[in-house]
């Protein structure tokens, strides 16, 4: 069966380039289905997805929209409804890729339509904003970004070369086929951070080792929900989440920030999880002169040049210890608490320059004071990065999963 690219844009100004772009998409021997999300003139190319299905979908009304005087609103309907009509094309099969150009407010309403799509399928953005920074735009999505160079406004002697790539790009993404895998394992989370990556490269392999697949995710803020997304989504069956340093940067004001709910996917799924306050002795800020005010006489390592970690005091960690312990309380499925009573980093090990047994000693007993009796606390005479202490969270989740 032959399949289908979902062309996303406003007809009415940009109908020119969309019909261009959907010529060489069939070109190519891929069908495609056009949505509109214009709400104002009238299409310069029939659709098949019509902009008032969009804006119904959306909980709005196009006449209302059309008007022009409330372009806020019209943004957030077709934005909401291109995301209601994407899902349940999808769901029909009729989505095998999507592709969406323009400027701010066509990548604001196309991206919200492909976030709205499972990891995998094929997504393009052509964006006058894709040389900066588009992470609010994606989200925890594979949304590939095209930067336009110039604006989506015609077809000339530079866009037609971008749009031609463009239409490469999702043709060549939807027509190739991963290779098989063999057999089809269940799927495991784990959190890594170049300071755990020792511990979480050894309990990967004991998990695996137990007929799982481990996704490892860096906890970059955008790892973090990535992985917490896939958890959501239903495709994990357990959780090695043993680094949470995603926590110092909700409560230091770090760059690498997950949110509050960070640590709160597992326990919703009911699925096992294992939980350890790996790297919580750091908060994370880009090169060492945007490190905030406050925190200029706190104690600072320089990672790279580009990267700046902050040791977390007391009462920073009593905080994490929180909202650690108010993660593993809402657990439907078992779930257990490790702690490494010789440092939950690589620097935070004895002699380390983040060692700080007070520090971490705060986080564990805000653990231990705020958890629900019946959850198990293991106390293990290690730094986080020794072999027994991998073994042990491998070995927990294993015989959770059991």
């Amino acid at each position: 069966m032959t399949k289908t690219v979902v062309i996303v844009g406003t007809l009415d100004t940009k109908g020119q380039e969309f019909a261009y772009v959907k010529k060489l998409i069939e070109a190519e021997g891929l069908d495609t289905l056009v949505i509109d999300i214009g709400v104002m003139g009238e299409p310069a190319l029939e659709p098949d997805v019509k902009r008032d299905a969009v804006a119904e979908a959306g909980g709005g009304d196009l006449a209302y929209l059309a008007s022009g005087e409330h372009k806020d609103e019209a943004m957030r309907v077709m934005a909401a409804g291109l995301a209601v009509v994407a899902r349940a094309l999808y769901d029909e099969g009729v989505v095998d890729g999507i592709l969406g150009m323009g400027g701010g407010g066509n990548t604001s309403i196309a991206t919200s339509g492909m976030r709205a799509l499972p990891v995998g399928v094929p997504k393009v953005m052509v964006s006058t904003l894709a040389g900066g920074d588009v992470s609010a735009y994606a989200g925890t999505r594979d949304i590939t970004f095209m930067p336009s160079i110039v604006d989506v406004s015609g077809v000339n002697s530079i866009s037609r070369r971008i749009y031609a790539n463009a239409a490469g790009a999702i043709a060549g993404m939807v027509k190739m086929e991963a290779p098989p895998a063999g057999e089809e394992k269940p799927l495991v989370t784990a959190s890594m951070f170049g300071n755990t990556t020792t511990c979480v490269d050894r309990a990967r392999g004991v998990v695996e080792g137990g007929g799982y697949e481990v996704l490892v995710f860096h906890a970059t803020g955008t790892g973090g929900k990535t992985m917490e997304s896939l958890i959501a989504d239903g495709y994990i069956v357990g959780s090695l989440d043993i680094t949470t340093t995603e926590l110092a940067d909700e409560v230091c004001g770090g760059v690498l920030n997950a949110g509050p709910e960070r640590c709160m996917a597992a326990s919703r799924a009911g699925i096992p999880a294992v939980l350890a306050p790996g790297c919580v002795d750091m908060a994370n800020f880009w090169a060492i002169d945007t490190v905030p005010e406050r925190y200029k006489d706190r104690n600072l390592y320089q990672w790279n040049p580009n990267i700046t970690l902050m040791r977390t005091n007391v009462q920073e960690n009593i905080k994490m210890g929180e909202m650690i312990a108010v993660a593993a309380n809402a657990a439907t499925a078992p779930v257990a608490v490790v702690l490494p009573l010789k440092g939950v980093s690589q620097l935070d090990s004895p002699g380390g320059g983040f060692w700080d047994p007070e520090a971490d000693g705060a986080c564990y007993d805000a653990i231990k004071e705020n958890l629900k009796p019946g959850i198990p606390v293991i106390k293990m005479d290690y730094n986080i990065n020794d072999p027994e202490f991998a073994d042990k969270c491998a070995d927990l989740l294993l015989d959770m999963l059991r």
